[in-house]
């Protein structure tokens, strides 16, 4: 039972055989009742966590609560990697329209095509709602560029404006520290200073 409950920690990314073996024993030796919370915790995600039947992140009824929000902007479509990306964008408080997961990115080495990614999804979005801008949030990796042109290609057909979010050097960076590629995109990137 030990070595299972390790192996199961084993599946968590970043976590290896010696990181799982402390939690299995922290968990026996220090803490039951935060392993039989955290056990109970799992179960209940894991039975009712579903997909949103429209954006595909992670919710708990069958529209998320930015889907369902009558006050979003259903014009503005932002396509993310993950449901991770959209609590980031929205810890930003600026974003106010509604989203899109692929839940991944573009890969044919790994057999990650179109379909896997729910780009035919996305294309009925697009020719049947309102969408009159495409905000392309993929991470600036060659596999997430690749999916974000993939995408404006698609997307030329219909009328849309198709943007991407900008990348550039962050706040409280320094410039001799920034790797060539982020110093290129925010020098290609840059936009007019008021």
């Amino acid at each position: 039972m030990i070595e299972s409950l390790n192996k199961a920690f084993c599946a968590l990314p970043g976590v290896g055989n010696k990181t799982a073996q402390r939690f299995v024993y922290h968990l026996l030796e220090r803490n039951r009742e935060g392993g039989m919370s955290l056990a109970k915790a799992l179960v209940d995600v894991m039975e009712h966590v579903k997909h949103c039947t429209s954006c595909r992140t992670l919710s708990e009824k069958t529209l998320c609560h930015i889907c369902a929000s009558e006050v979003r902007d259903a014009s503005q479509l932002c396509v993310v990697e993950t449901p991770t990306n959209i609590h980031a964008i929205e810890q930003s408080g600026v974003y106010k329209g509604k989203y899109f997961v692929l839940s991944g990115y573009l890969s044919p080495i790994d057999g990650i095509g179109a379909s896997e990614l729910g780009l035919d999804e996305l294309e009925q979005k697009l020719t049947n709602q309102n969408i009159k801008e495409i905000i392309l949030a993929t991470n600036a990796t060659v596999e997430g560029e690749v999916t974000a042109h993939y995408i404006a290609s698609m997307a030329k057909q219909f009328d849309i404006q198709i943007t991407r979010i900008a990348h550039g050097i962050p706040i409280g960076g320094e410039l001799e520290y920034t790797d060539i590629n982020t110093i290129a995109h925010a020098l290609l990137g840059r936009k007019k200073y008021d």
